[in-house]
């Protein structure tokens, strides 16, 4: 029996990718998609999730969210995916209508109508942390919470320290992690080195000669650009579908563990790190009042490996006819 998802997005070129990996997957069931301000204004990321959804022919509601951070003003990345989050590839309008109502009150409803879900957060966390402040009760019904954002104690990709999910709202990410929710962190790191789909596997999934792969690949090549540009490694970084990767079949990853993880929310020099504390140093320092409760919980399942050619498999299956 497929298991019902929840995915919160801010649709861009990657996150389209994960979309659609989740939506032709035989085991995934997805209820709603929700949008978020992030990667694109909220409204060009709705236009975008509902394009993506339509072209797979199923019939799941796109709900638009919050279109800023709770605190912070917006900082969208067109530099990386263009300007209409799609690689500038301006596909028509989508036919389709965003569902009636508010993505808060869609999340609160859909995990309320599906104990076990499995949520999955492609975005800035905001209107995750408005569902959770709002109804603390749905952390309960949520079977795992993969979350792409974060960098488990290595580079950022917006600052040194931190990347972009996170730092966009850093406020809400720390609602969200000291939530309970079962939250596993797929940070950007993993989609990195031999993670990258390098040119000739771009042009394999061009090869499939199918519209969705060809999609896959037209509206990702800005991101591609910018990936070289960015950490000047030759290859497509897609974070987003590595973490959905995870979330379709948790063995990707290789290698997870627990920790005490908290969210920079003051410093203008480390805004939006993932601070983890992976040796349990917390416990002995004297500022640990600042930790205990990220501590109490263990609040954070740390993706710390991935199987490369599973994640790609999985990537490459999802693609085909």
């Amino acid at each position: 029996m497929a298991r019902p998802f929840l995915i919160d997005t801010d649709t861009a070129s990657d996150d389209a990718v994960a979309i659609l990996m989740a939506l032709r997957h035989p085991d995934a069931d997805v209820k709603a998609i929700t949008v978020v301000s992030g990667n694109m204004p909220v409204e060009r990321g709705t236009r975008n999730a509902l394009y993506t959804v339509e072209l797979t022919g199923k019939d799941v509601p796109v709900y638009m969210g919050a279109p800023r951070p709770l605190t912070r003003e917006p900082a969208h990345a067109e530099w990386f995916h263009g300007s209409d989050g799609f690689g500038e590839m301006n596909y028509p309008p989508p036919t389709r209508q965003p569902a009636s109502g508010h993505a808060v009150d869609a999340i609160i409803d859909t995990i309320r109508a599906n104990p076990g879900i499995v949520l999955v957060t492609l975005a800035p966390l905001t209107n995750i942390a408005l569902a959770v402040s709002q109804a603390p009760d749905i952390v309960a019904n949520v079977s795992r919470c993969v979350v792409m954002g974060g960098a488990a104690c290595t580079v950022g990709n917006v600052t040194p320290a931190a990347e972009y999910n996170i730092w966009c709202d850093p406020e809400a990410a720390r609602i969200v992690f000291h939530s309970g929710l079962p939250i596993e962190m797929v940070g950007w790191e993993l989609c990195r080195g031999d993670a990258l789909v390098f040119p000739d596997e771009m042009a394999e999934i061009r090869a499939f000669g199918n519209p969705i792969a060809e999609f896959a690949i037209d509206c990702n090549r800005r991101a591609y650009r910018a990936t070289v540009e960015q950490s000047g490694e030759d290859g497509l970084g897609q974070p987003d579908p590595v973490a959905m990767a995870i979330a379709l079949d948790p063995a990707i990853c290789t290698r997870m563990s627990q920790h005490a993880v908290e969210i920079e929310t003051q410093s203008e020099i480390t805004r939006g790190m993932t601070v983890v504390d992976e040796l349990g140093v917390s416990k002995t320092d004297m500022n640990s009042s600042l930790w205990r409760a990220a501590r109490e919980r263990g609040n954070v399942s740390v993706c710390w490996e991935i199987d490369v050619r599973a994640w790609k498999r999985l990537l490459y299956a999802s693609l085909k006819e």
